[in-house]
């Protein structure tokens, strides 16, 4: 006997496949936007750089984008953004809120290529207001289509745009909710910056770092797809788990 099928049933079978179907549809976006960004070289035309190497990673399914200032010198080399020091740092940081290697989120910055040395020779030269202003158009398209309910702010360049000009101090340690996005500053992890030296910083960063558990946990609750791993002892329902930092003895 053929078993019937209620409407409500094949409503919801068309409804995912439509969903579907519209993440395929701009996956395929995303990847055209990639090409078309690796493609750009504005700022070589206008002199600011003499080679274009931009960068950026990531999939449409990531429901947390980083925003950082401009890719470093080893990421001309892996083609990967925060791959040096400062991704090393950062990876600590999303380790500390529960975010996994394997759950990176979407990566990307401000400017796209690497800048330059400071000419002070501490650090990397920061990206001029023209510079800036050219690639802006980039970071608008990829978040346009990304969708992303949480932005992490990396540095003063990315507060700057999205928060507001304040001091770090006024911003790390907080998070704001706007048009359904919620925004999570948190200070640079490049190793030439001092900031994170004063204990009082510190305490923000944790502040910060809080915060993105908590949001980041509350996606997954949402089931709008995995942005970190939470240990099964305490939320049993999710099959996977954080990766523990370990302990100064060597255990987790």
């Amino acid at each position: 006997m053929r078993r019937s099928v209620s409407p409500n049933s094949t409503a919801r079978r068309l409804g995912v496949l439509s969903r579907s179907s519209g993440r395929d549809a701009d996956d395929l976006k995303l990847v055209d936007l990639h090409a078309r960004i690796r493609a750009c070289t504005k700022c070589v035309a206008a002199g600011y750089l003499e080679r274009a190497r931009p960068i950026v990673a990531g999939s449409i399914r990531d429901r947390i984008a980083i925003v950082g200032q401009a890719p470093g010198a080893v990421e001309l080399t892996t083609g990967q953004p925060f791959s040096g020091r400062s991704g090393a740092e950062l990876r600590r940081w999303l380790a500390e809120a529960g975010i996994d290697e394997d759950h990176l989120p979407y990566r990307t910055a401000i400017t796209k290529c690497f800048p330059g040395k400071s000419p002070t020779g501490s650090g990397d030269r920061r990206p001029s207001p023209a510079e800036i202003a050219l690639c802006r158009p980039w970071l608008d398209e990829e978040l346009a289509l990304l969708r992303p309910r949480v932005i992490l702010l990396l540095g003063g360049l990315a507060i700057d745009r999205f928060w507001g000009r304040v001091p770090l101090e006024s911003a790390v340690g907080r998070a704001r909710l706007k048009d359904g996005v919620t925004y999570i500053p948190l200070p640079h992890p490049s190793g030439a910056s001092r900031w994170l030296n004063d204990p009082v910083h510190r305490a923000l960063l944790r502040k910060g770092l809080a915060h993105l558990r908590r949001t980041a946990r509350a996606l997954d609750r949402q089931a709008r797809g995995r942005t970190m791993r939470v240990p099964r002892q305490t939320e049993a329902a999710l099959p996977f788990r954080v990766a523990l930092p370990k302990s100064a003895n060597g255990r987790r």
